[in-house]
């Protein structure tokens, strides 16, 4: 299987956009090579910006270029960006709903050796909490382009939460269909449903395989959209499968699981399970070796989705 990181999608979407709008203007912290904005910067020379590392003024030089009529992308790693910037984004982006992209990269434990002080595993909780903001986490390199072309059309600020290692590519590129706030469901079934985003998706898809061979038939929906959320098709699968496992690559606290259980305790009750780090940080090691450690596997998914169906 092919695997792009979303990080690189990302930095070919930026060239194409600005080859299509001159608006487009992107903002980099000093770590335009690791972001991959260092391609748009080379592309439109003037049309780039290094703030150096300031966050803060990487955020509050967006709003000023936003307030402006332009179409500013603002990006540096996950942690910085939603950590060290947060107020700005608050109340200068979020509360005047300037139309910001925020696209962070290095999000969650795939990041590695970096350890805890880099991974950002509190990110989307903190975005979605902001009104005004449009949350989005691409599954792969295909979802990631399509969604930077997205958000580049629409008005107000949004956040995109990019990874670092290279991910399954799972979707066709030539008939995919991006649509902000809708799911995707990847695999129809009627004994329980696994809702996942970002990396979590592909573990998803295969933990659906390995629970039909134990005569479990899975749904697998992607929520690539946490804000807004899509309530009709996390309800429906709520009704039709009677049970929720989601999994993501972040706290289970404030992010996915939290969204999807506000969804289904306010719509259709059913039993849920969260899959995601449980309330701790990260630590250093080899991405592959994290994701094990911290149970985000299609093995923990299978395991989770095997008990979580007694209880139907």
């Amino acid at each position: 299987m092919t695997k792009i990181a979303t990080r690189n999608a990302y930095g070919e979407a930026l060239i194409e956009i600005g080859k299509e709008n001159e608006d487009v203007v992107v903002l980099d912290a000093d770590l335009s090579k690791s972001t991959k904005t260092s391609g748009f910067g080379k592309e439109f020379p003037n049309r780039f910006i290094n703030v150096g590392i300031a966050e803060q003024n990487l955020m509050g030089t967006a709003a000023g270029l936003a307030a402006a009529g332009k179409i500013p992308f603002a990006s540096t790693f996950a942690m910085f960006a939603t950590g060290r910037a947060f107020e700005i984004i608050r109340n200068s982006i979020g509360y005047p709903k300037l139309n910001v992209k925020i696209c962070a990269t290095h999000s969650g434990v795939t990041v590695g050796e970096d350890g805890a002080s880099h991974q950002a595993l509190e990110d989307i909780s903190c975005m979605r909490t902001i009104p005004n903001m449009t949350v989005i986490v691409p599954a792969d390199a295909v979802e990631a382009k399509a969604a930077i072309h997205a958000v580049a059309k629409i008005d107000g600020p949004v956040y995109v939460r990019l990874g670092r290692p290279a991910v399954p590519v799972i979707n066709d590129e030539s008939n995919y269909d991006f649509k902000i706030g809708k799911g995707v469901t990847l695999k129809d079934g009627k004994d329980i449903t696994i809702v996942a985003t970002g990396i979590m998706v592909n573990e998803a898809l295969e933990a659906a395989e390995e629970l039909e061979t134990k005569g479990i038939n899975t749904r697998v929906i992607n929520i690539h959209t946490i804000k807004p959320i899509d309530v009709e098709l996390i309800t429906k699968a709520a009704k039709e499968t009677g049970a929720i496992v989601t999994a993501e690559e972040h706290n289970i606290i404030g992010g996915l699981g939290s969204a999807v259980a506000e969804v289904i305790s306010e719509n259709h009750p059913v039993p849920l399970k969260r899959i995601g780090t449980n309330d701790t940080f990260g630590e250093s090691g080899k991405p592959d070796e994290l994701l094990k450690k911290y149970g985000l596997t299609k093995e923990n998914i299978v395991e989770t989705v095997t008990e979580l169906i007694k209880r139907k």
